[in-house]
C-alpha cells in the first residue's frame, strides 16, 4: 500500500535527574557534596533509507517516545546519555510542524539525517553547585524535558520523469510498456489511485526513473479529485511528460485536455510549468488522419516538443526514450552549473527564551506563563526547602516578582505556574 502522508506524534527523552549526595568514606574529613549530573535524554532523528518507497512504517505506529537519560550518581558519577532513537524515512520525505506547517526537514539523500526533537539536558547534581559561601548545597536539578511536538510527514516521490494527462490517456500503459513496472490498468477513470514507479532502460544503457502519477481533472490545484496528493509529486520530477489522448476515445477534447492540465499545475506552482516538457500524443494507432497530429502541433505552440505514440503497440516509444533521456542529462548540466553560482542563507526569527506573561485566571490567580521559566520549573526539584528558594530567586532575577507587582498582586494572592500554585510573600 502506497501511505505518502501521516500524521505522528515525537517526543524526544527527558534528561535525567541530578543528585543529592555527600561523601561519607572513612578518613575522609569534610567530604563535601558528591552528586552526579544526569544524562542527557535522546533526541528524535529522521534519516533516510533508500530501500523505503512509502511512509507505511508510520501508518499504526503514530507515536514515538524516545528513552530519557539516566539519573546522576553518588562519586560524582554522571549518568548515561541516552542514543537517538533513529526513525527511517524513504527518500523525499518532508517533515513539517502540524501547528503552523513550517518545514523542519527536506530529507532527499541516502543516509541524510534531521534532528526533529531534541532530548532534554541532565539535571545538574549537587555537586555543580558548591561554593565558598554555601559548599554543602542540598538540592539538584531535575532534567529538563524533552522537546515533543506533532509532525506532518510528507513524501514527495523522488523520480527523474513524471507521466501527467488526464485519467485514462494511457499513462500506466506506457509505463508497463517501457519498464517493468505493473501498474493497474483498466479501460475506467482513476484507475490509477497511487502513483507508480518503473526503471526505464535505453538500448544505449542509460536509464532513469518513471512515475506514472494518478490523473488530474480541472480543479485539481484547489483539491478536487486526487488534486493535492497528485501535484505534490509532480514538483520533484525533472521532466515532465505529458500523455494526451490524440483519439480522444474518451469523448474529450485533446488540445483543452492539455491546456486545462498545464493550467492545474500553474495554479499550483508556478514553477511547474516551466519545467522540461515532452508532450506525448497517445493512441496515435487509432488516427487515421495525419493532419490530426500537425493540427495540434500548430495550436499547442511551434516550440513544444511533441512524439506521436501507441504505447499499446509500442509504437515510437523507442525514439520517444532517447529524447528523455537526452534531455534528463541536459537538465542535470544546467542544475549543477546552478549550484555553484545560487547561494542562500535563511534567518529565522527566534523568539526571547526570557519572555514571559501574566494573565489572570476566572478566580484571581495570577498565572505566568512562557518557555525559560516554565522549563525552569520543571527542572525545579520542590520536595527540597533549599531548591524551591533557588526557584523563587529565579523568579526575582527574572524580574517575574516586579512584572507580578505591576499587575496589582498583594501578600498572599496565588501565583500560578503549569498547574503549580504558590502564595505571593513580599
Amino acid at each position: 500500500m502506497f501511505i505518502d502522508q501521516v500524521d505522528i506524534y515525537v517526543k524526544a527523552g527527558d534528561g535525567g535527574h541530578g543528585l543529592v549526595a555527600y561523601r561519607r568514606e572513612k578518613y575522609v574529613p569534610n567530604g563535601g557534596p558528591a552528586g552526579g549530573d544526569g544524562g542527557h535524554g535522546a533526541d528524535i532523528i529522521f534519516e533516510v533509507d533508500e530501500g523505503l518507497r512509502t511512509l507505511m512504517d508510520f501508518r499504526y505506529q503514530r507515536h514515538f517516545k524516545a528513552n530519557r537519560g539516566e539519573n546522576g550518581m553518588s562519586q560524582k558519577a554522571h549518568g548515561k546519555n541516552s542514543a537517538a532513537l533513529v526513525l527511517k524515512v524513504p527518500p523525499g520525505t518532508i517533515v513539517k510542524r502540524k501547528d503552523d506547517t513550517e518545514t523542519i526537514a527536506d530529507l532527499t539523500q541516502h543516509k541524510a539525517r534531521a534532528v526533529v526533537a531534541r532530548g532534554g539536558r541532565g539535571g545538574r547534581g549537587n555537586a555543580r553547585y558548591a561554593t565558598p559561601r554555601n559548599p554543602a548545597p542540598d538540592f539538584a536539578e531535575n532534567g529538563e524535558p524533552g522537546e515533543e511536538l506533532d509532525v506532518i510527514l510528507e513524501l514527495k516521490l523522488m523520480a527523474d520523469v513524471g507521466l501527467v494527462g488526464f485519467p485514462s490517456v494511457g499513462k500506466s500503459t506506457l509505463l508497463s510498456s517501457v519498464s517493468k513496472a505493473k501498474p493497474k490498468i483498466g479501460d475506467y477513470p482513476f484507475t490509477t489511485l497511487k502513483p507508480s514507479l518503473g526503471v526505464v532502460e535505453t538500448n544505449d544503457s542509460r536509464s532513469f526513473v518513471m512515475a506514472d502519477l494518478p490523473g488530474l481533472i480541472e480543479g485539481a490545484s484547489e483539491g478536487t479529485g486526487l488534486g493535492h496528493q497528485f501535484l505534490r509529486h509532480v514538483e520533484r520530477t525533472k521532466v515532465i511528460v505529458h500523455v494526451v489522448d490524440i483519439s480522444e476515445s474518451e469523448g474529450r477534447d485533446a488540445l483543452e485536455d492539455y491546456r486545462t492540465i498545464r493550467r492545474e499545475m500553474a495554479l499550483y506552482n508556478e514553477s511547474l510549468i516551466k519545467r522540461p516538457e515532452i508532450i506525448v500524443l497517445n493512441k496515435a494507432d487509432l488516427i487515421e488522419d495525419g493532419d490530426t497530429f500537425e493540427l495540434f502541433k500548430a495550436e499547442a505552440g511551434e516550440d513544444k516538443e511533441i512524439f506521436h505514440v501507441s504505447a499499446a503497440t509500442q509504437e515510437n516509444l523507442e525514439g520517444l526514450l532517447y529524447r528523455i533521456a537526452d534531455l534528463l542529462e541536459e537538465t542535470d548540466e544546467l542544475e549543477a552549473a546552478e549550484e555553484h553560482t545560487d547561494e542562500r542563507v535563511v534567518y529565522r526569527y527566534e523568539k526571547d527564551a526570557d519572555a514571559f506573561e501574566i494573565t489572570r485566571d476566572d478566580d484571581g490567580a495570577f498565572v505566568v506563563s512562557g518557555d525559560s521559566i516554565e522549563r525552569i520549573f520543571k527542572m525545579t526539584d520542590f520536595n527540597r526547602d533549599a531548591g524551591a528558594r533557588r526557584f523563587a530567586r529565579q523568579m526575582r532575577t527574572m524580574g517575574i516578582d516586579d512584572a507580578l507587582r505591576e499587575k496589582g498582586i498583594e501578600p498572599g494572592d496565588t501565583v500560578r505556574i503549569l498547574g503549580g500554585e504558590f502564595e505571593f510573600v513580599e
